[in-house]
């Protein structure tokens, strides 16, 4: 476990606020956002950066392989419950020629290890906030996987400690430091505004069916130690994200990242949230493994209403995306090349600026028409009676060399020499997650649920 010491892979006042206030709250979206205290970047003498690893499952381990690719960065120990993964880790960090010292405990850890400047964090939910807290009250800046904490409160004072101890906390929503989503946000959406007024969104996080992760028998952690540590046994070590105690839920664990992306480019948060989910197929795990929402967001330009699942029993043919509709083009991101795409209306402005421009790369349609790539048709019944109407399709001229983990990243260790502002410090990441507990409460109640000022404040 993680919580109280337990090492495994793993409000201020609320100032009143009218309802645009409230909308708007925080989210100057995008780059060049005004962070709060504890967000901007700390100064920094010479470019070694002294790192340790809590959580050295799966997830840590590619946080570490990523973490090495950055010149100066230097792994000096590594935290995990289990040996069997600390050693792992030991040995991959041994591939980069980095010798790391290895402990169960992440408090033994932060008192032996004298000159570490930061934490990478990916253990459970659950001690996720007794972790980052105790690291930053410890020296430490921190890197934090999604989401912050099992529970809003345990966010909340994620965000706190952060402003206390004027320490760099990144959560790991890395689609915010990616080229591609950047140069969406900052070309397509901000400058050439290519969607027109956005009136819908989407999107989705989906895999198909899988089995419990096993264990190599011999390697078994005893029964008592994991009692001691807060585990039933192994099947809920291995297998935590399936029990209330230790997460936040299946949406928590991967929908949240399709509403971060909302948040920001659409600039405000939710005001509402509608959703239905059940354990449909895994009846012996204690959280929904189908989840659908709703979501309404008031904008500058209008009500925008989105719509979002995460399914963990298909693949869905493949691709996790989100899109952003418009009534002159649509634009579906996502971190794999093959499920990007950006649409435009058959009657929209001409797009060629933002090709010339390098914004944009022109691909021919199939099936288009000359009508197709004009003005609006002069009969508007034309349209109903083809397909669903025509679009010209473009691609993204931005091509990432790099694992998407990395560029995040990069800009948490960016952050920490001084050389530009954390792309998703607590504060901003809290009102993301606050989607959690709503669509959990509307999914329980089977009712409408809206937000409130206090739902979004830290």
């Amino acid at each position: 476990m993680w919580a109280r010491g337990r090492i495994e892979g793993g409000w201020q006042g609320v100032m009143e606020m009218n309802r645009r206030e409230f909308l708007q709250a925080g989210m100057a979206a995008g780059a060049g956002l005004a962070w709060a205290s504890g967000s901007g970047g700390a100064e920094r003498k010479g470019e070694e950066l002294n790192v340790v690893l809590i959580g050295a499952g799966q997830r840590g381990q590619t946080l570490m392989q990523s973490a090495v690719e950055i010149p100066g960065v230097r792994f000096r120990a590594v935290c995990d419950l289990w040996p069997y993964r600390r050693r792992s880790a030991v040995s991959l960090a041994g591939s980069y020629a980095q010798e790391v010292k290895e402990y169960g405990d992440y408090r033994e850890m932060l008192a032996k290890e004298g000159g570490v400047d930061a934490a990478i964090i990916a253990t459970p939910d659950f001690v996720h906030a007794e972790q980052a807290i105790g690291c930053m009250k410890g020296g430490l800046h921190v890197y934090c996987e999604k989401p912050m904490a099992e529970t809003a409160e345990g966010a909340r004072s994620m965000v706190r400690a952060m402003r206390q101890t004027e320490k760099l906390l990144q959560i790991g929503y890395q689609r915010r430091s990616n080229p591609r989503y950047q140069h969406v946000y900052e070309k397509l959406v901000q400058e050439a505004k290519v969607t027109g007024r956005v009136t819908h969104a989407s999107g989705q996080w989906v895999w198909p069916v899988r089995e419990d992760l096993g264990w190599p028998k011999r390697f078994a952690i005893a029964d008592d130690e994991l009692k001691r540590q807060g585990y039933g046994n192994m099947q809920e070590f291995r297998n935590w994200r399936h029990y209330r105690k230790y997460t936040a839920g299946t949406f928590a664990d991967l929908g949240v990242h399709q509403i971060d992306v909302a948040n920001w480019f659409l600039g405000v948060t939710p005001r509402s949230v509608l959703a239905s989910g059940g354990t449909d197929y895994y009846k012996d795990r204690q959280w929904p493994d189908n989840i659908m929402a709703i979501f309404e967001y008031e904008t500058a330009g209008g009500v925008v209403r989105g719509v979002y699942q995460v399914l963990s029993t298909t693949s869905a043919g493949g691709g996790c995306f989100e899109q952003f509709m418009g009534v002159e083009g649509s634009i579906r991101i996502s971190e794999e090349a093959r499920s990007t795409k950006v649409y435009r209306e058959a009657y929209a402005p001409d797009w060629e600026r933002w090709v010339s421009l390098g914004y944009l790369a022109r691909e021919q349609s199939a099936g288009a028409t000359a009508q197709g790539a004009g003005s609006r048709p002069a009969d508007p019944n034309a349209i109903r009676v083809l397909e669903t109407g025509q679009l010209v399709r473009y691609d993204l001229p931005v091509v990432l060399e790099k694992q998407p983990v990395q560029y995040h990243l990069e800009n948490f260790v960016g952050a920490i020499r001084g050389k530009g502002k954390l792309a998703c410090p607590g504060e901003v990441a809290f009102r993301s997650e606050a989607a959690i507990w709503k669509v959990r409460e509307a999914m329980e109640g089977g009712k409408r649920v809206m937000f409130t000022a206090e739902d979004v404040a830290v």
